[in-house]
């Protein structure tokens, strides 16, 4: 396998909150899915691809180690905000020549902008995962 050159980021408070599927009702389940989700959308990209999935919140039970195990996957929980989390894995990526942010917050986007990430807002994402498998 070569080594990962495209990070995706995925703001998942922003992404679960952008469809109105009672979420609220159950923020840690909700993130559980969106991890499957997640898990099962890796073995449809190159292997040069890595996705970090960042917690927040009441959403951070998701990673009670009921997670999928999936290769390059990283789960990073937020000890404070998540945004300033995210900011912070963009900043600190040193070994990938591409980064994606998914989020719609405005100022978010801004300010990994400004460490080089493009972004795409949660509809680029869940376009990737509700997408079948090639041949399907």
């Amino acid at each position: 396998m070569s080594d990962p050159e495209h990070l995706i980021v995925v703001d998942a408070a922003n992404v679960v909150g952008s469809r109105a599927n009672g979420w609220w009702k159950d923020r840690a389940g909700a993130a559980r899915r969106l991890l499957s989700d997640v898990a099962d959308l890796t073995t449809r990209l190159p292997e040069t691809t890595e996705i970090t999935v960042v917690l927040e919140g009441a959403a951070k039970a998701a990673a009670d180690g009921a997670e999928p195990r999936a290769p390059r996957i990283t789960v990073v929980l937020a000890e404070r905000s998540g945004d300033d989390t995210i900011v912070d894995v963009v900043a600190e990526t040193d070994t990938h020549t591409q980064i994606t942010v998914v989020t719609a917050d405005r100022e978010l986007r801004t300010r990994v902008e400004t460490h080089g990430a493009e972004t795409v807002g949660p509809s680029w994402f869940w376009s990737r995962i509700d997408r079948p498998a090639a041949g399907n």
